[in-house]
């Protein structure tokens, strides 16, 4: 579709009303939505539910008469990217995918806005080109435009500092100075890109490491750590002092670890980002954990339970008092299933106190209170208040000692839903970890609910390859030799940044707490007894749960070893 000067742009939502994709009032509805959130409108509707994703895709390339392009699966030279000035491409959201084939003077632009005809004009009066529109996400356009002028925008900004830095090395001013004018700075800029880049590529956690000679900045994605910047060392003062400065932390203090917490918006999404500094050799080291309130609030469907697993979560829920723990080691995606729980509890005739630290995401209708051991805020002493305000459901973030496990207990056996966490292996070892801890054996059985166990695997991209399993794989699968079993391996593409991977889905172990597993915990079974217990009455272990993601094709073989190991099993 080309689109010239003078031709009158066309609202999205009239399109989509006018193609019948959307009722008019469902327009109405999310246009009062978005005045509220500030989102775009597609954005809007998809989190509305009104609109799948294929289909706001499909009314808009065949309304429009344009294709549709996935940024994602596009590799983008830099003689393709300097064709449209950076900031332009920063302005209107745009990239460049190229010139046509047949012509050209014509170059193809990708916009999630095909219909914004100021954004073509110019971009044409800049190119000295007709501009043909191609229509992609907004959400895959911001992710390109991070990974591909994230790192060119960091350099330059760097470059502007180490330059700020010589131009007042003469002078008098001592580091306290240098932090006082910060505001002002390239830096502020390029901590602000580095947080802007982690959010674009998906990462879970940003690392800004001290070496000898340089500062790395590293991307956790989907489990697995990635160099993404390096920097001279001499901008490491001005990095660690500004992420201090929006951390609300001391600035002056740089022989003690810190904590702080910052609240960015990115793309019109809130993000939660806890920091944490760490003295090292040579230099402060900075780890920023990020979370989005959508991020932890997932509907349960989209958590990775199979049939079985579902109606045993579902199961767990229903009950009306007791002890629900979920189990697992960092980053293994516990307070996603926490918070998910709490917003299927939650409902208007219900009473929900959690006490976290720290709150990872506000939820509406939920009281949330924040651990403070310096006034004496613990997680016991919370408890003990929270249980005077009339709770139906109290949330632990963890059970870290004897004293919160045994109130926790007391508070499920005097009829309160209990959810909580706990560092353990396996369900059946995150009771005799509560044993351990001080509990008797009869106040455990009575008291414990369900256990779910939990890991995360990451999912298979769609340039994945099929093969057959060897004949130790069929055994870590838990499937006879003489069949052939097919599973995929990764092999790598532009969408998955050639690791063959793209996400990650959770493996669970749930175990419900029937009368009869009950009464072998209350004897002070040993775990082994408990998950034989278990077992016979239908548990899914976490092997078998990654074994099925393994045959659907969903994650590969080599993930699921490493769940294994982890659990204790063997393979």
């Amino acid at each position: 579709m080309r689109l010239g000067v003078g031709r009158k742009k066309i609202r999205i939502g009239d399109l989509l009303v006018s193609a019948g994709a959307i009722s008019e009032e469902q327009l109405q509805e999310a246009l009062a939505s978005q005045k509220e959130t500030g989102k775009r409108l597609a954005e809007t509707l998809l989190d509305l539910g009104y609109i799948s994703r294929d289909i706001y895709i499909a009314t808009i390339t065949s309304q429009l008469g344009i294709e549709y392009i996935d940024i994602r699966s596009c590799k983008l030279d830099d003689d393709t990217l300097a064709i449209i000035p950076e900031k332009l491409v920063q302005k209107y959201h745009v990239l460049p995918i190229g010139y046509d084939e047949n012509n050209p003077n014509m170059l193809k632009v990708a916009t999630s806005d095909p219909m914004d005809i100021m954004a073509l004009d110019d971009i044409g009066i800049a190119t000295n080109t007709q501009v043909e529109a191609m229509f992609a996400m907004e959400d895959e356009i911001n992710e390109a435009i991070g990974r591909y002028f994230g790192d060119s925008k960091a350099s330059e900004l760097a470059d502007a500092y180490r330059q700020e830095i010589a131009s007042t090395a003469g002078s008098e001013d001592d580091e306290e100075d240098l932090s006082e004018d910060i505001e002002n700075s390239p830096i502020v800029l390029l901590v602000k890109q580095i947080i802007e880049g982690g959010v674009r590529q998906r990462a879970s956690d940003i690392h800004i490491e001290a070496l000898e000679n340089s500062v790395r900045v590293r991307y956790r994605i989907d489990g697995a750590l990635k160099q993404v910047m390096s920097y001279d060392h001499s901008l490491l003062p001005g990095i660690v002092a500004r992420i201090k400065i929006i951390g609300g932390m001391d600035i002056s203090e740089k022989r003690k670890p810190q904590d702080g917490r910052i609240t960015i918006i990115v793309d019109k999404r809130e993000f939660d980002v806890r920091v944490s500094i760490l003295p090292t050799v040579w230099g402060e080291k900075t780890v920023m954990r990020l979370t989005s309130k959508e991020g932890l609030t997932k509907p349960k469907s989209a958590l990775g339970f199979g049939p079985k697993e579902l109606k045993a979560f579902d199961g767990i829920l229903s009950n009306p008092h007791g002890i629900i723990l979920v189990t697992g080691p960092t980053g293994s995606g516990k307070s996603t299933t926490l918070y998910t729980a709490l917003s299927e509890l939650n409902t208007e005739d219900v009473n929900i106190i959690t006490v976290e630290d720290p709150v990872e995401a506000n939820i509406d209708g939920i009281n949330q209170v924040q651990t403070n051991d310096k006034a004496d805020m613990t997680f016991a002493s919370a408890l003990r208040s929270i249980l005077r305000q009339d709770p139906d459901i109290i949330m632990i973030g963890e059970i870290r000692d004897g004293e919160t496990a045994l109130i926790a207990t007391q508070a499920a056996i005097t009829g309160h839903l209990v959810v909580s966490t706990l560092h353990t292996n396996s369900a059946a070892s995150t009771v005799t970890r509560l044993i351990d801890m001080g509990i008797e054996p009869y106040v455990a059985g009575d008291a414990l609910v369900g256990v779910i166990a939990q890991r995360l695997v990451r999912r298979l991209c769609t340039c994945k390859q099929p093969r057959l399993a060897e004949d130790k794989e069929k055994r870590t699968l838990g499937q006879p030799e003489e069949e052939d079993i097919v599973i995929y391996e990764p092999v790598g593409c532009p969408i998955c940044n050639d690791t063959g991977y793209t996400g990650r889905i959770g493996v669970y172990e749930i175990m419900e707490v029937s009368r009869s597993l009950g009464a072998v915990i209350a004897r002070g079974a040993t775990a082994d007894e408990i998950e034989k217990q278990a077992l016979e009455e239908g548990m899914l272990t976490l092997k078998m749960g990654c074994s099925r993601l393994v045959m659907e094709g969903i994650t590969s073989i080599y993930e699921m070893k490493k769940i294994v190991y982890e659990a204790g099993d063997e393979y």
